[in-house]
């Protein structure tokens, strides 16, 4: 048996508890009053009244410590000098339930009855009296560190309970967080691919019949799309060993191959480069580049363009800007998840997106994401 559960054994038994200490102390008080030369009989009577009381002292502890200090003060009135077992426990089970108050003063009130009336009842003022004094004071406090001891231990089980709530508040904030950034990279990833596949697939379809060879070229860019996307998905999903041959994960440096894929389904996609390029922090490059990618997208599901013009600038922040010359109102009405994946990505890294059609037709998106500067 260890020593915790040795400990809280009492606890989980109070009455069996009770019945083991109103038996000490009957025993204790009956060998007493057999002593006593005066009164032995009543006093016995008392005594064993006064520690029955006790089983209650549980429910009623100012009850019972009025009671029992009523039997010591008449036992003392007789002249029986009995120990005060009953009354100690009144004291340290009043104080061990943190007493405070009008409870405070009740044993404050029951310990100064028992000072005075001893010396009352012709008891000589030394060891006998000190000692009774002495022993009720020291029941009352050694409940009342009990009952301090109780507090603490509550305030720690409380603060343990508030941290294991907040560790598993943070646990799912951060799972919450972790899902929404899959999510992210799987859209980007997902719909960018199907977008290419659809087209191609599309193309595929309308010249097989005339000319079967010419749809090798939308196969063919169907194969590399998926391909492209699979290795994208295992990325993001963690399913490679790390010493895999696998594609590096997405960048601006990567634009190029992007750009040909959205060019096979027959868009025209130019690329402008202004300011010297720089490596990029890796959160504002992979942003970056999802953001190009996303926008494409949704020109290819949603625009009906012809061409699309793609330009990123170096300077202190990261500037995009994706602008078709589709029709506005069809590509800015979707409303969807990309859009609000573009905003999230810059608004963790203190950016900022704006996306509707633009003043001279067409629609626009535009992204300034900052450069953090290298430490020296």
């Amino acid at each position: 048996m260890t020593a915790g559960m040795i400990w809280n054994w009492p606890r989980r038994r109070p009455l069996l508890i009770d019945l083991a200490l109103v038996a000490m102390i009957l025993l204790v008080t009956t060998l007493d009053a057999s002593h006593q030369r005066v009164h032995p009989t009543a006093a016995l009577a008392l005594g064993v009244a006064g520690t029955l009381t006790l089983l209650c002292r549980r429910q009623q502890p100012l009850a019972v410590l009025a009671t029992v200090t009523l039997l010591a003060l008449v036992i003392t009135g007789l002249g029986v000098s009995l120990w005060p077992l009953q009354l100690g426990v009144a004291l340290f089970t009043l104080a061990a339930a943190g007493a405070q108050g009008i409870l405070v003063l009740a044993g404050v009130v029951s310990i100064s009855a028992m000072a005075i009336a001893l010396p009352a009842a012709g008891f000589d003022f030394g060891d006998l009296v000190v000692s009774r004094v002495v022993f009720l004071v020291a029941a009352w406090l050694l409940g009342g560190n009990l009952a301090a001891r109780r507090a603490h231990l509550r305030d720690l089980e409380e603060k343990a309970r508030r941290l294991e709530r907040e560790r598993t508040i943070e646990v799912e904030r951060v799972a919450a967080q972790e899902q929404a950034r899959i999510a992210r990279e799987l859209h980007d990833v997902i719909a960018h691919a199907l977008s290419v596949i659809v087209m191609q697939a599309g193309a595929a379809d309308d010249v097989f019949e005339v000319d079967p060879r010419r749809a090798r070229e939308p196969i063919r860019a169907i194969d590399a799309a998926g391909r492209a996307a699979l290795a994208d998905l295992r990325r993001v999903l963690g399913l490679l060993q790390q010493d895999a041959d696998y594609e590096p994960p997405p960048s601006l440096t990567r634009l190029e191959a992007l750009i040909q894929q959205v060019c096979a389904t027959g868009l025209q996609v130019s690329l402008e480069i202004e300011g010297p390029p720089r490596p990029l922090p890796a959160a504002v490059d992979l942003s970056a580049y999802r953001i190009v990618q996303e926008a494409l997208t949704n020109t290819l599901k949603h625009a009906d363009a012809e061409r699309v013009r793609v330009r990123i600038r170096y300077a202190q922040q990261l500037g995009v800007e994706i602008r078709d010359d589709g029709r506005a109102k069809a590509n800015g009405s979707t409303g969807g998840n990309g859009l609000i994946g573009m905003r999230e990505r810059t608004t963790l890294l203190g950016g900022t997106v704006e996306a509707g059609p633009a003043a001279d037709g067409g629609y626009l998106v535009t992204a300034q994401i900052p450069i953090e500067e290298p430490h020296p």
